[in-house]
């Protein structure tokens, strides 16, 4: 999802739910190795070629019901070769009040909608539950639709889990050649899939399921990378948008180096929150006023480093997954009890087991087997790399320089944004790349949702894509990302008021 190549952003927009006890429970197997895009093959027939054609043949899958579509597997050569589109429903609980469906997407990119429907509508509000069918689907490449896949499990960790220093020039090359190696092992799994899950293929997948569900227009909520989903679909289908509401904005057209840097400053604050919290507990694991604590924290980072903590497990405790048993608890305040037992371990014990789980956890990836639930952390890589499109390469100097910049930004986080190679050496560009949101700013009105300390997607970039969108902003004062469904009734009020009845709250109401 970056625009620029270079930026790590290994964690943006990434819809990690909760880790406490209202987190859903993952029950998305692991996809078989590169899907079938045969459409002879496939579940679901379209006749004659004509995927608008197609009627959707929905089955019982518990509560929910559930059916496969079919979706080329490139929208330039729509006749051509299909792959599956997994998708589900809670069918609205009122007849006489339905309004049609609404689509769902949690973020990502690479989060399953499959999964996410059942949570959502445990968490929704009453109103939209009974106007709505909620219908969730995984987007191209992910879960259960036709997956991207990127080979063993040993391959995938040894690119995604060590600690790879870029200290060189010759850091840099060899950072570039892993990026190309391993996109020639998902082109190996997945064929042409792997080329085609940019997000505007996905936004024309959305039209599709539009369609065939019955709506001429597209009813949509989506959070975190789905208000980029939601935008681009907006972009290319104006006339097709119904009531559109984005929470946790994504503001793709930011230059890459300047959504890094918010990103970093968000992260940044909501340790300094946590700090702030930690120090008023009587079990704080970390000594010292918030300053000192921030401190401890980095000083367990560069032992990490250096010699990482023992887990029990497969792996060590580096600082890159140090990195993300941290930032996976910072997206909801709930999970900082977590963060406090993670390192109340680090300290008093000195080994890592517990933020190894918490890693694991933003992986999707089990600890004590080492296999993934699921596909999202590489196709996370696959459909960022595709939308960030063809860019200058950089060298070491601008690495270096870049460096510098995040450290200003984030003084326990910075090191690690600037740490990668991004998505130089990814082979493969979208054929179309939304540089503007013209279009879609002639859309119907659209409602944005920020939250003020949002750390995965700050609040300005909510006001800057509102802006873009000609679209409401309303705003969520509190921690954790995004706000519909797990922060209060004036969310769940003014969203519901929306999406069910069409009335808009005023830009810039605060809940």
């Amino acid at each position: 999802m970056v625009s620029r190549s270079h930026s790590a952003f290994a964690v943006i927009a990434a819809s990690v739910l909760v880790l406490a006890a209202c987190t859903p429970s993952k029950e998305q197997v692991t996809p078989d190795q590169g899907g079938s895009t045969d459409s002879s093959e496939s579940s679901s027939a379209v006749p004659d070629g004509d995927l608008y054609g197609q009627e959707i043949a929905w089955e019982e899958c518990g509560s929910l019901e559930c059916a496969t579509i079919q979706v080329p597997v490139d929208w330039s050569k729509p006749e051509g070769d299909t792959m599956d589109l997994d998708i589900n429903r809670s069918v609205a609980r009122s007849e006489s009040d339905r309004l049609g469906s609404l689509l769902i997407n949690p973020g990502g990119p690479g989060g399953s909608g499959l999964d996410y429907t059942e949570y959502f509508t445990l968490s929704a509000g009453d109103d939209l539950l009974d106007a709505y069918d909620i219908v969730g689907f995984d987007p191209r490449g992910v879960g259960q639709s036709t997956p991207v896949m990127c080979g063993s499990d040993q391959l995938i960790d040894d690119y995604y889990m060590p600690d790879y220093p870029l200290e060189s020039q010759e850091d840099l090359d060899a950072g570039v050649e892993r990026n190309e190696i391993f996109a020639a092992a998902c082109e190996d799994a997945s064929g042409d899939v792997v080329k085609n899950v940019d997000t505007a293929s996905a936004a024309r997948d959305m039209d599709l399921i539009r369609a065939l569900v019955g709506d001429e227009a597209l009813n949509y909520l989506g959070f975190s990378y789905g208000t980029q989903l939601g935008a681009t679909y907006a972009e290319l289908f104006p006339e097709n948008v119904g009531r559109l509401a984005l929470d946790g904005a994504v503001d793709f057209l930011l230059p890459g180096e300047e959504q890094s840097i918010g990103q970093a400053e968000g992260f940044e604050q909501a340790l300094t929150n946590f700090l702030v919290w930690c120090d008023s507990q009587d079990d704080c694991a970390l000594d010292g006023d918030v300053e000192a604590k921030r401190q401890h924290i980095s000083d367990l980072m560069d032992q990490a480093l250096a010699e990482p903590f023992a887990t029990g497990e497969d792996w060590d405790l580096n600082g890159n997954l140090m990195v993300y048993g941290i930032v996976v608890t910072l997206y909801d305040e709930a999970s900082w009890t977590l963060l406090n037992t993670a390192l109340t371990e680090l300290v008093e014990q000195g080994t890592g087991g517990v933020m190894f789980q918490l890693a694991n956890f933003y992986l999707d990836r089990d600890a004590a087997t080492g296999t993934y639930a699921g596909n999202s952390t590489w196709a996370f890589t696959a459909i960022g790399c595709l939308d960030a499109g063809d860019e200058e390469a950089w060298d070491y100097n601008d690495v270096a320089e870049f460096r510098e910049v995040m450290l200003e930004a984030s003084p326990t986080f910075g090191w690690w944004f600037s740490s990668g190679t991004g998505c130089d050496g990814w082979p493969w560009a979208a054929d179309d790349i939304i540089t503007s949101l013209d279009n879609a700013a002639s859309a119907p009105q659209m409602l944005v949702i920020g939250t003020t300390n949002d750390p995965a997607t700050p609040l300005k970039w909510s006001e800057s894509l509102a802006e873009r969108l000609g679209a409401e902003l309303l705003v969520y004062d509190g921690e954790g990302h995004t706000a519909y469904g797990r922060s209060n009734q004036c969310i769940i009020d003014n969203v519901d008021g929306f999406l069910v009845d069409g009335v808009m709250p005023d830009s810039g109401t605060e809940c």
